[in-house]
């Protein structure tokens, strides 16, 4: 359990069964004027690497690994004075990306080996133009996808950092990205769709429009998509074909 609130940044682990804490590791310092620039909201990813296990958590200033049975910091990476972020880290190639929050919104790809602050040794790349602050990128085996805010969508090489492709995708993002089915997935607010091949060219395939808002991230299941909207919830797939 992450808590990165206004007053009190901590990570705990809590018994399944009972709820009872089991450990508590407060964050790193936090430099800053007043509560609402510590926040944060992002989700943290359980990753394993060198027979490892360790919880990443991003959250104001700091990306943290923790080692799950007793909350002791492995490492720490200060990524600026980023907070209130939204997108979920992923994870691969041995690095884990993270986008920095609000102030200065950057995507950082991080190794994962380290111990103890590893800021200056190693952050494997950064991006800096068209970085979401609410969505999450989305890794398909050696490329990296994101989408902006505004709806510029990005496909750099997962281990280099170099851009293949951007392109405006029109309308404003808050869901993230999805691969179904051997595509990828963009839902912009205005419920607007658009279908990509996955690669290292922009290659569109299909769009669609809802007249709905679309702010949560679908999901795929089966040859299905459910897909929330401010007033309902979809299924959307191919017919059956008929007997």
């Amino acid at each position: 359990m992450v808590r990165d609130g206004c007053d009190l940044q901590y990570v705990a682990a809590l018994a399944k069964d009972t709820g009872r804490e089991v450990w508590r590791t407060p964050r790193p310092p936090i430099e800053a004027e007043s509560g609402p620039f510590k926040k944060s909201f992002s989700t943290p990813l359980i990753v394993k690497h060198g027979g490892q296990t360790q919880v990443i958590a991003v959250g104001p200033h700091w990306v943290v690994a923790y080692e799950p049975a007793s909350g002791r910091e492995l490492w720490r990476v200060r990524h600026g004075k980023g907070y209130s972020i939204a997108p979920r880290p992923v994870f691969g190639h041995g690095l884990i990306y993270v986008c920095t929050g609000d102030y200065v919104a950057q995507l950082w790809a991080i190794r994962v080996d380290g111990q103890g602050d590893v800021t200056e040794t190693h952050v494997a790349w950064k991006a800096t133009s068209q970085i979401p602050l609410m969505s999450s990128p989305l890794l398909v085996a050696d490329e990296l996808y994101f989408v902006s805010d505004t709806g510029v969508a990005s496909c750099l090489d997962a281990q280099r950092g170099t851009l293949h492709w951007r392109e405006r995708l029109g309308g404003n993002y808050a869901a993230s990205p999805i691969l179904a089915d051997g595509r990828i997935y963009f839902f912009s607010r205005e419920g607007k769709t658009v279908v990509l091949q996955p690669g290292r060219t922009y290659n569109p395939v299909a769009q669609s429009q809802l007249e709905a808002t679309v702010i949560a991230t679908p999901a795929a299941v089966g040859n299905a998509i459910f897909l929330r909207s401010d007033t309902h919830l979809y299924r959307i797939q191919t017919p059956p074909a008929s007997p």
